[in-house]
């Protein structure tokens, strides 16, 4: 005879029960997971040197000026000559260590006083010697621009 009551094995409750124990865990991660979404001013800035260093390397001469803070009111002349320059010292390290193979992120801190982030890159050069550098970056309106 049933007494229209709903009857739930215990088995089932057992088992809620144990998998409630994890609920905590799983929000934990879930938490550190969204925090890990959103990239960190240095490694924005880090993207953002390395980003501008590859156009060197790659001979986009214009596109690494582009990535300087203040380039926008340079005289035509003057700009020619970072270009050239630019050119340049390209030329200097295929000569002089066979290019620029890679380069890599190292590190990156920042000064919150000063308000700009050191970008440390190596550059990987084709005779297996490796070069640290540092890339003091600023962010003017969500961009980052060397300094």
């Amino acid at each position: 005879m049933r007494t229209g009551r709903l009857q739930v094995h215990p088995l089932t409750c057992l088992s809620v029960r144990n998998n409630m124990k994890y609920l905590p865990a799983f929000i934990l991660t879930l938490l550190l997971c969204m925090a890990c979404a959103n990239p960190s001013p240095e490694e924005m800035a880090s993207i953002a040197a390395k980003g501008y260093y590859t156009h060197l390397v790659n001979g986009e001469y214009e596109a690494f000026l582009e990535g300087k803070e203040g380039t926008d009111s340079l005289p035509d002349d003057y700009r020619e000559q970072l270009l050239t320059c630019y050119c340049q010292f390209m030329a200097q390290q295929n000569r002089d260590h066979h290019g620029i193979l890679d380069i890599r992120i190292s590190n990156a801190t920042t000064d919150t006083a000063l308000k700009y982030t050191n970008v440390f890159l190596v550059m990987c050069y084709g005779d297996s010697v490796n070069e640290e550098i540092v890339v003091p970056m600023v962010e003017r309106n969500g961009n980052w621009r060397m300094k």
